[in-house]
């Protein structure tokens, strides 16, 4: 067997410490790992070359670097193992793409884009010159707005002018606070720069994830789970040019881990402030609900649901209330009926999924992905009675799966909205090993590793 090998071409030597059947357990994750980073970089390198947003470019150029890395970074680890070494250090942990990726694909990217939005170019109908995508200009305005007017809202049927997608907030009253730094300090290129409001969708991401971690009792976070979580270019691509998906998603794992420990009136309370900021959410609840529910069982369950329905209605109602009521049209005209494509404004949200695709084909497509949404949340539900949520990861696992549909389905949506049940799905698996029973002292011994 020595001899065919040696006598084989290089190439088909190389092959073949990638794909021959490991003789342990550690060449499959590894695989996994290369594989990943390659896909990720096959999304990153076409992003730098032919998109059409500036900064969607400067982050394709910075991630194809730290995926390029990430991938060759694990060949090596690959073929190591492949050898019989098991190398030491920093340079022997998968976790080494996870750091490139955070530094050069986030971090980077996202410093360079605060300095070059100082240029004032957002405005302009030049996507090719954006340092930040319109959401983050929206949502400074919708603090503004709320600071001088009461309402992030304005009434686009009295600007003296045919309103334009950008006079819209498709947002809940609560993405605003985001906005409130700029809107308050901003003036200044100093102040400008570092009160850009993807700082604080990245600080309140972190956040939230730092104290779901804290309430699971810091679990070990597979690497898998941040793969899907962190280091995915939806989440990267978010966090460097956009960032308000970021800071919803990490609420909604709060709000989960608050469920899943017990604290039902917080979890009620953190759900509420998710779905009074972005309304793709709100599905989100009944599965929490389901939880709180089930995992205190029939004798206190009813009261526990109780409490944590009270404090997401009282919370949710305290919030809307006062927006509302300075000027109703335009709170509906912006929160529901522009995002359902009813506005006086058509809402550009599309994308290749199904259910756009669907109903581009006319009324008879666009009857049939409302009846398939329709049919989703029946699923949906139908799986919620039949296998209720236990622990955090189940809940977790079925708010992905039901947004991940509610996104593939509907007729107005981005490809970019898949950052949730990427995000969840991740969240799901750390949550897992944090439900996980402690295995006894010498399992733990014979089972840990360095990676």
């Amino acid at each position: 067997m020595e001899t065919e090998v040696g006598q084989a071409p290089a190439w088909r030597r190389t092959a073949r410490l990638f794909t021959a059947p490991p003789r342990t357990g550690e060449a499959a994750p590894l695989r996994w790992d290369l594989g990943f980073y390659l896909a990720c970089l096959a999304f990153a390198l076409p992003t730098a070359l032919v998109s059409e947003f500036y900064g969607y470019r400067v982050w394709g150029n910075f991630a194809t670097v730290a995926y390029g890395f990430g991938a060759a970074h694990n060949g090596y680890l690959l073929l190591s193992t492949r050898k019989g070494r098991t190398p030491r250090g920093v340079l022997g942990s998968r976790w080494c793409g996870i750091a490139a990726v955070a530094l050069l694909a986030m971090i980077f990217p996202l410093v360079l884009l605060v300095i070059r939005r100082l240029t004032g170019v957002d405005w302009l109908i030049t996507p090719f010159s954006w340092a930040a995508q319109p959401e983050v200009w929206v949502i400074e305005r919708s603090a503004d707005l709320l600071l001088h007017h009461g309402t992030p809202y304005v009434d686009v049927t009295a600007l003296g002018r045919a309103p334009v997608v950008n006079d819209y907030t498709p947002y809940g009253p609560v993405m605003a606070v985001f906005g409130l730094p700029r809107a308050l300090f901003g003036g200044t290129p100093l102040t400008d720069a570092l009160t850009d409001a993807r700082w604080m969708f990245a600080l309140a991401a972190c956040a939230c994830v730092l104290g779901s971690l804290k309430l699971l009792k810091w679990p070990k976070v597979p690497v898998g789970a941040a793969q899907l979580a962190l280091a995915c270019p939806l989440t990267a691509l978010t966090w460097a040019v956009a960032g308000p998906d970021l800071a919803i998603v990490g609420l909604l794992v709060l709000a989960c881990a608050l469920a899943a420990t017990g604290r039902v009136a917080w979890s009620g309370l953190v759900l509420a402030l998710v779905i009074s900021a972005k309304l793709i959410v709100a599905p989100a609840a009944a599965v929490l609900a389901v939880l709180v529910l089930v995992r205190r069982g029939p004798a206190a369950g009813w009261t526990a649901l109780a409490r944590f329905a009270t404090a997401l209605v009282a919370t949710t109602a305290a919030v809307h209330l006062p927006v509302y009521l300075v000027d109703p049209a335009a709170f509906v005209e912006h929160v529901f009926r522009f995002p359902l494509g009813m506005g006086v404004v058509r809402s550009p949200a599309a994308s290749p999924l199904p259910g756009h695709l669907i109903a581009e084909t006319g009324p008879v497509g666009q009857v049939a992905a409302f009846v398939l949404v329709g049919a989703a949340a029946v699923a949906m539900v139908v799986w919620l009675v039949r296998r209720p949520p236990a622990n955090g990861s189940g809940a977790l696992l079925r708010i992905a799966v039901g947004l991940g549909a509610l996104i593939l389905l509907t007729p107005a949506t981005r490809y970019g909205y898949l950052v949730y049940p990427l995000v969840l799905l991740g969240a799901s698996l750390a949550f897992r090993v944090a439900e996980a029973p402690a295995a006894p002292p010498a399992q733990q011994s014979a089972t840990s590793t360095s990676s």
